[in-house]
């Protein structure tokens, strides 16, 4: 079984696209490592590895999204703050 789960996995952590690669060769490199030490997982390690690794990826992408539609915002509306405060001092 293993002779099929590590060319499925090379297959689907370098061949996919970009955007799903995203934290799945890195997490999957440190699952590796950590299934091979705690008991000769290393495969098993590498493919949960690869989720998680894509899962937070996944998330700080979204979470600098947020930050910068926030700051494209507060930016925005800063500039109109200032114009309607400007015209009630007048």
């Amino acid at each position: 079984m293993s002779r099929l789960v590590l060319p499925l996995f090379a297959l689907l952590a370098f061949g996919a696209t970009p955007a799903l690669a995203t934290g799945c060769v890195s997490g999957g490199v440190v699952g590796g490592v950590v299934g091979h030490v705690a008991g000769g997982h290393g495969v098993l390690g590498a493919a949960a590895g690869c989720a998680v690794g894509h899962h937070e990826a996944t998330k700080r992408e979204k979470a600098q999204q947020a930050a910068q539609l926030q700051a494209e915002h507060d930016r925005d509306h800063h500039d109109t703050d200032h114009r309607d405060i400007d015209d009630h001092d007048r």
